[in-house]
């Protein structure tokens, strides 16, 4: 020890840990849009605006950017974007056809096209962007810059490239890990918290998960990220969605059927959409008001205008059509005061796992210590060590138990697990447990009539 004549402060690093719950609600969506970075993880924080800048907007069959529109139409939300269109490969070539300029505008009959040619039998060259004419891809206006020859013949014949959705496969979907060790479509959820920092909680693909293949790969990557998946049946028949279900057996796979309607103002008509986005909109919105281990169901859900099949659905009626398909763990879509996500299952034969809040509780407080003890390995074990590890989950799990997140919860070291033999190899063991709190899915109330009252009246 060295000398020193006055007074010496030495910072101690031992005592528990402050842990943290990592954000229980981000979005992975996984699908096509018209424009955008491919096959690379993107955050969309919420904007509508930021989604239509980085995704494009509504009109084609491209499936990300009626997802994101439909997700905010029930509340602001974190989305780690994958888009697997590629332009290069997923696109079709329109023939040329012929246009007319009306007040130095014309619409394309597409949207989001590229590669625009503009001729004109009286033109001997073809007109020039930027030169002669301006271009807006969203919209597939074309404008007539003043003065440029553009402005002067009646027909125009225009040829275009246009994205092709309907040419994305399967495979590419489901994506893969190629030699260069670069992820695509599903599996690049797997990598995108390397990439943006968040880990995607809530997995959707809509459009492509009433294919049972989609809907496996993304149940894979959802056991890695300990996630849910959000996925739609097949959006036909009760028998077809209660066939669909049997062929799962996983707490992670929370299954909505039917589809939705929504009703466009502008076109006066009806669209059938997938439900997942808007039921991943309904669990955020739950969790930023409620917490994570609430159950999602018997939420309301807004921007739909019905379900694809008529649900009925009665309080006390066993017989409903919406109290069949919940039997067999598929959630539905109910109309009292308003539309409601109707379910409580996830679709595991373990009734241990039977309730998704149950699953993503569970997985939240694991996530949560594992995260939180990196400062933990590598460090000398002793008794201090010990506990200072059962003094940070303990501090853990009686904040999740404040708030209603548990009902209690312990964390011990176990002396017969840790034997002299163990702790010398290096290997150390801390158990724990905990009860979630269970959704209250079945109330009775007891009837009686009876004629106890009936003194009260000359009372």
């Amino acid at each position: 020890m060295s000398f020193l004549h006055g007074v010496e402060i030495v910072e101690l690093n031992g005592g528990a840990r402050p842990i943290e719950t990592s954000s229980s609600s981000v979005i992975g969506l996984v699908g096509t849009a018209p424009i955008g970075p491919v096959n690379i993880p993107t955050v969309i924080a919420g904007s509508r605006k930021e989604a239509i800048e980085k995704f494009g907007g509504l009109g084609g069959d491209c499936s990300i950017p009626s997802a994101l529109d439909s997700i905010f139409d029930q509340t602001g939300a974190v989305v780690v974007v994958i888009n697997v269109l590629d332009p290069s490969m997923h696109s079709e070539e329109k023939p040329e056809a012929d246009y007319k300029l009306v007040k130095g505008e014309l619409i394309l009959n597409d949207n989001y096209a590229y590669d625009v040619k503009i001729t004109a039998a009286d033109h001997p060259a073809e007109y020039v962007l930027g030169e002669d004419y301006h271009f807006d891809s969203a919209s597939g206006l074309v404008t007539a810059i003043e003065g440029s020859p553009i402005n002067t013949p009646e027909t125009l014949k225009i040829a275009y490239t246009v994205v092709d959705p309907t040419k994305v496969s399967q495979d590419e979907i489901e994506g893969a890990v190629n030699q260069e060790g670069e992820y695509t479509g599903i599996q690049a959820l797997m990598g995108a918290e390397s990439v943006v920092h968040i880990a995607p909680r809530l997995l959707l693909a809509p459009g492509y998960t009433q294919i049972k293949s989609v809907t496996d790969s993304l149940i894979q990557v959802a056991d890695k990220l300990r996630g849910i998946v959000i996925a739609d049946g097949p959006g036909g028949t009760d028998s077809e969605a209660i066939d669909y279900r049997k062929s799962f057996d996983s707490a992670r796979l929370y299954l909505v059927d039917p589809w939705v309607t929504v009703y466009d103002s502008k076109t006066k008509k009806e669209s059938k959409k997938p439900a997942s986005p808007y039921v991943a909109g309904v669990i955020t919105k739950s969790d930023h008001e409620r917490g994570f281990w609430w159950s999602p169901s018997n939420r309301p859900i807004r921007g739909i205008s019905g379900t694809s099949r008529p649900i009925d659905f009665a309080l006390g009626d066993k017989t409903a059509r919406a109290n069949l398909l919940n039997e067999q763990d598929v959630a539905t879509i109910i109309r009292q005061d308003g539309y409601r996500l109707w379910g409580n299952h996830s679709c595991s034969s373990d009734p241990k796992w039977q309730f998704i809040s149950v699953r993503r509780t569970a997985d939240l407080i694991n996530d949560a210590l594992q995260r939180a003890h990196l400062w933990a390995i590598d460090r000398n074990i002793n008794k201090t060590y010990i506990d200072d590890v059962t003094g940070s989950v303990n501090n853990y799990l009686r904040s999740l138990k404040a708030k209603g997140a548990i009902i209690d919860g312990n964390c011990w070291a176990d002396p017969e697990m840790n034997t002299p033999a163990e702790i010398a190899a290096g290997r150390v063991y801390f158990d724990f447990d905990f009860t979630p709190p269970f959704p209250a899915e079945h109330i009775t109330f007891r009837s009686s009539l009876v004629n106890d009252y009936l003194e009260e009246i000359f009372a």
